[in-house]
């Protein structure tokens, strides 16, 4: 694939003090705007498309930041990292994900074999990461979309809610799977369950697992949250089909031995951001799975059936990318998106405080 051009996203000096651009995610395009997230802490970023005389974007700058805690509850409170792994957006709704992963502490340079030791021993369980949550999307006065906590809807009030925290986040849901169950209590960059990509389309959320992989198949996990009834600020797993007792689907993708680490929806497609689901830095695809919001059953889909569209540059232990979002180009020239990286090289960090993100055009 080639990578057309860079595009600086520019961040306020609170998000740069908190490392959040150099910690990017996810990412959504929202018309003019992009919703972003860093996995270090629990808010959500929006900036805004510069654009040049050709109406194409040359850039995102006037950062907003949102704190989730002031939207929805957070089960270890405000203060904890959420580790969003994931963003996605339809029907006037911005979805955030959690990781929902474990995680092993890491040796820290210096240390003695004994400390070192221990601290590979300790494994951390983050109760922020184990969210989704659902944010009502309005117009300010700008024209320019905002999250609110309520806002106006055809049938009522739509209100800011959240999935998990009370013995029902999709772990709960997975406690029993017969693929993925054994994994929960491995931390993510051992295999464990690890989430790292969203998508919406209607009423189902499509869920991809960086980790784990099952004898080289990735795993995504279709679930349908709605309102729960007896609390407006809580959502519930509701059937995925005629089975009451089917709260979830998973799909197993044969994508080479490599995991998910985004997904974006595209019409009825779903285009798969790959990588390593262990501490490698690639290879690192997109693919797409055509029709995948068409399916009505568990599928196991072959490499056959999914479309490799190419190959994402990668560094040596940097430019982790993390995060795409379809752009549309004024002049209707072909499909591209935006791509962002976790760990970016030195080369992607800009004078002014802002981190380049690639456009990439697609066959």
């Amino acid at each position: 694939m080639i990578v057309e051009r860079q595009v600086e996203l520019r961040f306020g000096q609170e998000s740069r003090d908190a490392e959040t651009h150099t910690n990017l995610s996810a990412v959504r395009r929202d018309g003019r705007c992009l919703w972003t997230a860093g996995d270090e802490t629990a808010t959500i970023e929006r900036l805004t498309a510069v654009t040049g005389a050709d109406g194409r974007v040359t850039g995102y700058g006037e950062h907003v930041t949102v704190a989730l805690a002031d939207l929805v509850p957070l089960p270890a409170g405000p203060d904890e990292e959420a580790d969003i792994e994931g963003l996605a957006r339809a029907d006037g709704w911005l979805w955030a994900i959690g990781s929902h992963s474990l995680k092993r502490k890491k040796i820290k340079p210096g240390q003695s074999g004994a400390k070192a030791r221990k601290r590979l021993a300790t494994v951390v369980r983050e109760d922020n990461r184990y969210i989704i949550a659902r944010l009502p999307l309005v117009p300010g006065e700008d024209g320019l979309p905002e999250v609110a906590p309520d806002a106006p809807g055809e049938g009522g009030t739509r209100t800011a809610a959240v999935l998990g925290g009370r013995g029902d986040s999709l772990t709960d849901l997975l406690a029993d799977d017969p693929h993925l169950a054994p994994f929960l209590s491995i931390p993510s960059k051992d295999n464990g369950l690890d989430v790292e990509g969203i998508a919406a389309h209607g009423d189902r959320l499509y869920i991809g697992l960086r980790g784990p992989v099952l004898r080289g198949w990735a795993v995504l996990v279709e679930i349908r949250p709605g309102t729960d009834r007896r609390d407006p600020r809580r959502l519930r797993a509701l059937p995925v089909g005629d089975d009451d007792d089917e709260l979830y689907r998973t799909h197993f993708l044969d994508l080479g031995g490599l995991g998910i680490r985004d997904l974006c929806p595209h019409g009825d497609d779903l285009l798969i951001l790959t990588g390593p689901s262990m501490d490698l830095d690639g290879p690192v695809r997109v693919v797409r799975w055509r029709g995948a919001a068409e399916t009505d059953a568990a599928e196991i889909v072959p490499a056959s059936e999914l479309e490799v569209l190419g190959e994402l540059p990668y560094g040596d232990g940097d430019d982790h990318a993390e995060g795409i979002a379809v752009l549309d180009e004024p002049d209707g020239s072909g499909l591209r998106v935006l791509v962002v990286y976790d760990s970016p090289s030195p080369a992607r960090l800009t004078a002014d405080g802002g981190v380049l993100a690639d456009v990439i055009v697609l066959p």
